[in-house]
């Protein structure tokens, strides 16, 4: 799935990429937002919801500046973009079956590798400079997301290899 968001991502000019990453922000918020909801029913420790909802406030808060830049280029609406977001779609599918903590950071932690690694490949194969920084720049928030939810998980005594899960899974 994740080889196939990519081709269709590499098609997008400018604007369709700018309205694919606001939409896929503003997505990820309300993603984390629950999950931090869900973190709170679960009876988990409280500063895993806290870091649950910063997440979705930052998430808000990049799509913002992002339609910011958007609005001023383009104007107010933006263009519908019919490609999945990649967090979104890989935590929907396994939302609900969330049992444990090991499990909330898990679909959390790769999420962010799948859209890191998938920014970071566009960044590699494009010619223009302004979608390149644009590319790395997402990778770069991706990263910080997967590290500070990587924190957490050892500052809880969750052990997890997400990395190497991801491999597995996209071999």
């Amino acid at each position: 799935m994740g080889v196939e968001i990519l081709e269709r991502i590499r098609n997008l000019d400018e604007r369709e990429l700018l309205s694919y990453w606001i939409r896929g922000e503003y997505e990820e918020a309300e993603t984390y937002w629950k999950l931090a909801e869900r973190a709170k029913e679960l009876g988990l420790p409280a500063e895993v919801y806290e870091t649950f909802k910063q997440l979705g406030d930052e998430s808000k808060g990049h799509g913002d500046e992002l339609y910011e830049i958007y609005r001023r280029e383009y104007g107010d609406d933006l263009i519908e973009v019919n490609v999945p977001n990649v967090e979104s779609l890989n935590v929907l599918g396994k939302f609900w079956k969330v049992e444990d903590l090991g499990d909330v950071l898990r679909i959390a932690l790769e999420s962010e590798k799948l859209a890191e690694t998938i920014y970071r490949k566009l960044a590699e194969e494009c010619r223009d400079e302004k979608l390149r920084s644009i590319y790395l720049r997402l990778a770069d928030i991706e990263r910080g997301h997967y590290e500070r939810l990587k924190a957490l998980a050892n500052k809880m005594g969750v052990e997890l290899d997400v990395e190497k899960e991801c491999e597995k899974e996209s071999s």
